[in-house]
């Protein structure tokens, strides 16, 4: 298992951003990006789920914590 940072955004209702840097042990990046997804949104409630769906989720993520790899890989993707 590898060590990746995954960041979380999206702009709520109120034009603030809000964001999320989760450390998360996966085999791969799609993986570690899936996890870090789910556990970010299981943290919103409705209205926050709403806004995300509407304004786009930012995921941005990189491999971190391993000796091994030193190549840094981001995946951006959005919803809406």
């Amino acid at each position: 298992m590898k060590a990746f940072e995954v960041r979380l955004s999206f702009r709520d209702r109120d034009e603030k951003t809000v964001e999320s840097t989760v450390k998360v042990d996966a085999s791969n990046l799609p993986g570690a990006i899936a996890r870090a997804a789910r556990e970010f949104v299981k943290g919103l409630d409705r209205k926050q789920r709403f806004d995300m769906n509407k304004n786009g989720l930012e995921i941005t993520g990189r491999s971190g914590g391993t000796s091994e790899s030193t190549s840094h890989q981001t995946s951006e993707a959005s919803t809406g």
